[in-house]
């Protein structure tokens, strides 16, 4: 289903207007879907900084490259993969110019029950492979379907449900002291058993 934007534009006659020189129609686009958009990068960096970066080189992006949509997919699907490639494209860009990571500073600390719980799911997330990571977190925590969640990453629904099997076997490990001290088998999928892999 298509987002209508208050005007009664759709997406697609957004991004059409746009194109059409209409200067407020991308801007309004952006809007209607950021909080999803910035979600999705935070998630997949785990950083504000990095995530903010992503974001916005990847509205910079989807603005430029507007009239090459062609509109077999949603155009929400569209700026997905956009933000997620964007992402990608920095994670890949720091393994091949590390830099020293913050939380190595404070990584040895003991952290407090109820806050920290987050930063430590967020920290595990960041050491799953880009691949395994993205999945999850469409999947996972922005509640995308397996079928959605292939479209946005341009692969096959069997492909999204073994990189979710994969990533939640690891997130098992380094994150089972959280659920069961003396066991890593007791954590599953964030919400639901959509995307739970099968076969």
């Amino acid at each position: 289903m298509h987002a209508v934007a208050a005007d009664g534009r759709d997406d697609a006659a957004l991004l059409r207007a746009h194109l059409d020189g209409d200067q407020e129609a991308f801007g309004a686009l952006v809007r209607r879907h950021q909080d999803r958009l910035w979600a999705l990068a935070l998630r997949t960096m785990g950083d504000r900084e990095e995530a903010a970066d992503a974001l916005q080189d990847a509205m910079l992006s989807a603005y430029r490259a507007a009239e090459r949509f062609r509109g077999d997919s949603a155009v929400t699907t569209w700026l997905h993969r956009i933000v997620v490639n964007a992402c990608l494209d920095r994670i890949r860009r720091r393994q091949v110019r590390p830099t020293v990571p913050l939380a190595e500073t404070d990584q040895h600390a003991a952290p407090a029950p109820d806050r920290d719980t987050a930063l430590v799911v967020h920290d595990a997330l960041r050491q799953l492979p880009p691949d395994q990571r993205v999945a999850l977190v469409l999947v996972d925590l922005q509640g995308y379907s397996v079928a959605d969640a292939a479209q946005v990453l341009g692969t096959a629904e069997g492909t999204i449900k073994s990189r979710c099997a994969r990533g939640r076997a690891r997130l098992a490990v380094l994150l089972g002291h959280l659920r069961n001290p003396t066991s890593g088998h007791n954590v599953g999928p964030v919400k639901g058993k959509e995307g739970a892999a099968h076969d």
